[in-house]
């Protein structure tokens, strides 16, 4: 079972126009111990607040200050229209969970906890993917290196390889790191065995 979160001292930014629905949402907020500013202006890049709240029958493109659907904090869009543009609108900026307009008090929390866990989840694949990405890479480093221990030390490939694992998992670093040490020539080629 995943963590219940307390939102006691988050700061959330509610992107609509002042109406019924800012002062019954922020109303709920404030109960789940949010600090709440709600603004109809783009929210400033430099000053992200915990959480976003976005109105999505409203919404232009320049009102989020991030291109893509990456977006860096937990967005939860507000919509009462079932307009496919809208939808589409919503889930480009990176929503992860939606209220349905007129906002029903029971439907904010499980929405803001929703929001929270998936912005999570892709937070952490996007972590995994830039991480794989620069494993590969550096893969023509590690290459290089089983190369220059393969030729030192007149083995084959395979032995020269596992010299190289060896070695990073001794020094306790990866080996793309012990690679790039060898290939620079600031690490001395390791020993077989």
């Amino acid at each position: 079972m995943r963590e219940t979160p307390n939102f006691a001292g988050w700061r959330a930014t509610v992107l609509h126009r002042e109406d019924a629905t800012t002062e019954r949402l922020t109303r709920q907020l404030k109960l789940f111990g949010f600090h709440v500013h709600v603004q109809w202006t783009p929210l400033a890049a430099d000053n992200l607040p915990d959480l976003v709240l976005v109105d999505a029958d409203q919404g232009w493109t320049g009102l989020l200050p991030w291109a893509d659907e990456r977006a860096p904090r937990p967005l939860v869009a507000l919509l009462g229209s079932e307009a496919p543009g809208r939808v589409a609108w919503a889930m480009d900026q990176g929503a992860s969970a939606i209220i349905a307009k007129p906002v029903a008090s029971s439907a904010v929390y499980p929405a803001l906890v929703m929001a929270l866990a998936i912005h999570r989840e892709r937070q952490a694949v996007l972590d995994e993917i830039t991480h794989l990405q620069e494993r590969v890479r550096m893969r023509p480093l590690v290459h290089a290196a089983v190369e220059k221990i393969r030729s030192a030390r007149k083995l084959d490939e395979e032995a020269a390889y596992r010299i190289l694992r060896n070695c990073a998992m001794q020094r306790r670093l990866t080996m793309e790191q012990v690679a790039a040490s060898i290939v620079g020539g600031a690490e001395p080629l390791p020993e077989a065995g």
